[in-house]
Parts: C-alpha cells; structure tokens; sequence
C-alpha cells in the first residue's frame, strides 16, 4: 500500500498488512515500530494496522500482550493464593501480584493486615474469582502491583467475561460504565471486559459484605438476554477491529435490537453491525 504526500482517509480493511508488505517506497517516511527497510522501501515485520504520525510510519500488530502502564484499570483473575499476596492473570507477559496490604477489608477498614488476615486470604479472592483493580506500581522482575483500595474496585460478580484485544481497549478518564440497556461494563484496559447485572453503588456501600461476596443476586431471562446481547455487540468490535468504547457498545447494540442474539457474531450480521459502527464514530469525530 503506497502512502501518499498527503494525509488521507483509509478504509480500515485496507491498512490491514502482513509481514513483508511493502507500505511505501517515498524515502521522505521514516520507518518506525513493526516495521523494517530494505532496497529504500519500507516493509510490514508484523501483521497489523498501518499508522502514520506525519512523516513516521509504524504497524500496530492485531494481536500482542497487554503492556501495563501505573494506573491503568485491569479486570484480572486470581490464578494462585500465595504468602500474603494473590497472583493475577492480568493477560500480559506474566501474572501481576496483589498483595494483602493492598486491599480494603470488608467495612471499608483501613490498617495494619494481621496474620488471621493472612489466614483468611481466601474469603477474600480465591483461586478463579474475578477482580477489578488498578495497577499501582512495577515489581523488580516487572510484575505488576495492583490495588483495590477502592469502593468501585473488588470481585465481579453477576455477569460474564469477554476477551478482546487489549489495543481495541483505549485508556480513558472512566472504565466502568452503567449503559442505558440497564447493564455495567468494566472495560479492563488489558482486554479482559466485564458485563454484569446492574447494581448500585449505594447498594454496596450499605452492604460492605458483598464487595467479597461469592453469590450472584437473581438474574432475570430478560436480564440475562441483554447481558448476552451486549456480550456478543463486544466479541464482534472485537472481531471486526473496532475501537471499544462506551460509545461504540451503545451503536452496536442499538443496531443489533434487529437481529436474535445468537446471530449477532455470524459473520454477514457482524459486517453489518460494524460498519453501522463505524459511519456513526464517524458523524461524532
């Protein structure tokens, strides 16, 4: 795919590449990340997304691991219970770590974690439970700490679990949403994204027992029908490349309330409720 001197508006099917395209033979480009030069031609090393920062070009690869950065917000799940410490699957080149002083007990209390905390670890998060926290800082070896010293933060419950891209998922001001449909989003910048049955925050801010509660509240067939509906609307943004949003949720399940649930990740319907997507991001921009 040739660059020209002038910015232009691509189609996104297009700026899709493979290991040894040639994206443009101009030496006025510089080559930048997920990329290579040869013969004064710039080629794709990866299979991903033309990007071009004026006069920098880079590929973004469609797929890697989750890169963590000080504050992002992750949904993770508890792959081990350890020494005064839970190990984290976190999607990324290894598992974060989130230790017993970096947790609220139940009532909000704040101090000193003594060692029948330590035996407790498990009414806590055990081994499979799903959290939601943020990263604090970096381990030594480069693990990443988490926290969840938070009312927002905790176990998820009530819902499901979707994987996407972690490059589809842009870091932003808020990641937990209440969408008008009646159903909440955490959208892990890691790619890991929960969708859940509403509950208030008022709710559990008077019930302190259930931000390490293991029971899910009754979920109605109607619920349980958005849920999955909002469920597929992510898994085919994330099929179809699209940038996952709030916003981008919202068009896509609106545009889907014309289809059954179970036909929304058939290929010829998520085309269709993608490029509704995307026309829509587009009036916005």
């Amino acid at each position: 795919m040739e660059i020209d001197e002038t910015p232009q508006k691509l189609d996104i099917a297009s700026r899709i590449v493979t290991p040894g395209t040639a994206i443009t033979s101009d030496s006025a480009f510089m080559r930048g990340h997920g990329t290579f030069s040869e013969h004064e031609t710039i080629y794709s090393s990866v299979a991903g997304v033309v990007e071009r920062i004026n006069k920098l070009v880079s590929v973004r690869p469609l797929k890697q691991r989750y890169s963590g950065e000080i504050g992002d917000i992750i949904v993770g799940r508890i792959t081990e219970v350890a020494s005064k410490r839970w190990r984290v699957d976190v999607n990324a080149r290894q598992d974060g770590v989130l230790l017993l002083s970096s947790i609220n007990l139940p009532g909000g209390i704040q101090r000193r974690k003594s060692e029948s905390d330590e035996l407790q670890m498990r009414t806590f998060f055990a081994e499979g439970d799903l959290v939601f926290a943020e990263v604090q800082s970096y381990f030594a070896d480069g693990a990443l700490s988490l926290h969840t010293r938070s009312i927002q933060y905790g176990k998820l419950r009530n819902g499901t679990l979707v994987t996407a891209f972690p490059q589809l998922v842009p870091r932003s001001r808020s990641h937990f949403h209440t969408l008008p449909c009646g159903v909440d989003v955490v959208l892990g910048v890691n790619g890991y994204i929960w969708v859940s049955k509403h509950v208030s925050a008022s709710k559990v801010e008077a019930n302190a027992e259930l931000i390490y509660s293991d029971k899910n509240e009754p979920i109605s067939d109607d619920e349980r029908e958005v849920i999955a509906r909002v469920a597929n609307c992510i898994q085919l943004l994330n099929r179809m490349y699209v940038k996952i949003t709030d916003t981008s949720i919202i068009f896509a399940y609106e545009a889907s309330l014309a289809h059954l649930v179970k036909d929304l990740l058939t290929q010829k319907v998520a085309a269709e409720l993608a490029d509704s997507v995307l026309a829509r991001l587009e009036q916005l921009a």
